[in-house]
């Protein structure tokens, strides 16, 4: 049994094994050749995030997915650069949207840089990638294209924030569902696709692929919460810090409006302070560790996780199919 993966996913076949690994340092190396510039400069900024490492989860579902198909196939290794492109690109894009100062544990471009950098390198990826998804075909320049338009939306949508009368928890998952599902998703459909797996083994791994993209950002608003070292080398509590209202911070918000109790009111107008305090934001952190609306938000992370195992369902039985499913398992323990 071998540990390959993002959160350490145990590959019991050899071959399989053999496949994985054999993809992951394929995309590593199409990374590095991606993000190659000309312009040292250009290279040094856009392979910033690149080697500071990462847990590569779409790239490792775009090689479980393709093992449904031909997983040697020439737009397999391609397309996982593509959708690790994408996903690079919106790093160095909410960073300077969040003025985040740390990113995979190392300073964040824009704190590296300026905003203007980073803005740059993000759309100097988003270059890069759809010159190799040119190469991979009409059909998935229409599928990164969707994908792409969802993600975006997502993000408005969060910023915007939701309408009057809407719940802001369905709204946050719509958002998630955008923002994080869709890639997530895409990394599945493409992994298929480029194989060449059938139509209807491609849908599967697609709605599979959303809800695990949703139930994976959910562990990290848990993560956020709970953990005394965030796996993304964001220190505990930042998106408290920067007042973006994840899960549990909704979570609590509905729980005060519904019940009226007078500590969750107390806690929520704690959140509405200042949190640059270190001692408030010390305060708030405890106390949301401790509050109900933590558990409900795990709760929340395993609904979507298993709905991503349920949808596996019509698959066939091999080692692919109980890895995908263990990466279910991983998501939710990453939250337990």
């Amino acid at each position: 049994m071998t540990v390959v993966g993002p959160f350490g996913l145990s590959v019991r076949d050899q071959a399989l094994e053999a496949d994985v690994q054999a993809g992951l340092t394929a995309v590593e190396e199409g990374l590095l050749e991606a993000t190659k510039s000309e312009v040292p400069f250009i290279t040094e900024a856009a392979q910033h995030l690149v080697r500071a490492g990462g847990k590569r989860f779409r790239p490792l579902l775009v090689m479980l997915a393709a093992q449904f198909g031909d997983p040697y196939a020439p737009g397999v290794v391609p397309s996982a650069v593509v959708v690790e492109l994408t996903h690079l690109a919106t790093l160095y894009h909410d960073d300077v949207m969040d003025e985040a100062s740390v990113r995979r544990g190392v300073p964040s471009a824009n704190t590296r840089w300026g905003n203007s950098v980073a803005v740059l390198t993000g759309d100097f990826l988003f270059a890069r990638a759809s010159q190799i998804l040119a190469d991979l075909g009409p059909e998935a320049v229409r599928v990164q294209a969707v994908a792409f338009e969802r993600l975006v939306t997502g993000q408005i949508l969060e910023t915007a924030g939701p309408q009057d009368g809407r719940d802001p928890v369905e709204h946050y998952l719509d958002v998630l569902g955008g923002k994080t599902g869709s890639l997530v998703a895409v990394s599945c459909r493409f992994g298929a696709m480029m194989s060449g797996a059938d139509e209807t083994v491609v849908d599967v791994l697609t709605q599979y692929g959303e809800r695990l993209g949703v139930a994976f950002q959910l562990a990290d608003d848990v993560l956020d919460i709970a953990s005394d070292s965030h796996e993304s080398g964001k220190t505990p509590g930042t998106d408290l810090r920067e007042g973006i209202p994840t899960l549990p911070v909704l979570r609590l918000r509905e729980r005060a409006a519904r019940l009226g109790l007078a500590e969750d009111i107390a806690l929520c107008e704690l959140l509405d302070s200042d949190l640059s305090d270190d001692a408030r934001h010390a305060e708030a952190l405890a106390a949301l560790r401790a509050h109900p609306a933590l558990e409900q938000a795990r709760k929340d992370t395993v609904r979507y996780a298993e709905e991503a195992r349920a949808a596996l369902g019509p698959l066939p039985e091999c080692v692919a199919k109980l890895a995908l499913m263990e990466l279910c398992d991983a998501v939710v323990h990453r939250a337990g």
